[in-house]
């Protein structure tokens, strides 16, 4: 009886979801606005822009995890201090590299993200004019 309970302690800690939270107080200027306005507007714009690498599917203004609160702070102190977005944005890409934003540049690595949409349009259209002259004939 012990062992079934134990199997079934240790079946259902296996199946709890990984948590990319820690109870650690949150950074300063993570979840606070800056006191100027227009500073704020453009924290907001890069942070909608900026991949959480936690999460990876939601943006570091949208995360709760404490990864994306950190680099909220980071962008919120960097705009602060007069730098520009573009900088910031920069200076992410060459730590984290390009898959942290979600525009990311075009480059070798990065082009056939760029010109896979144009070549799946020029495929589709030449099956379907295929497609249709077959039906006319």
């Amino acid at each position: 009886m012990r062992l079934a309970v134990a199997a079934l302690l240790v079946l259902v800690a296996a199946f709890q979801p990984a948590r990319a939270e820690t109870r650690r107080p949150p950074v300063d200027l993570a979840n606070t606005e800056l006191p100027d306005p227009k500073a704020e507007a453009r924290a907001q714009m890069l942070m909608a822009e900026l991949r959480c690498v936690v999460c990876q599917g939601q943006s570091i203004a949208d995360s709760d995890a404490d990864m994306a609160g950190d680099m909220r702070a980071l962008v919120r102190r960097r705009i602060a201090a007069g730098e520009s977005p573009d900088a910031i944005r920069d200076w992410l890409i060459a730590r984290y590299g390009a898959y942290i934003t979600y525009d990311p540049p075009l480059d070798w690595f990065t082009a056939p993200l760029w010109l896979a949409p144009a070549f799946l349009i020029i495929a589709g259209a030449w099956i379907a004019r295929r497609s249709f002259k077959r039906r006319s004939n």
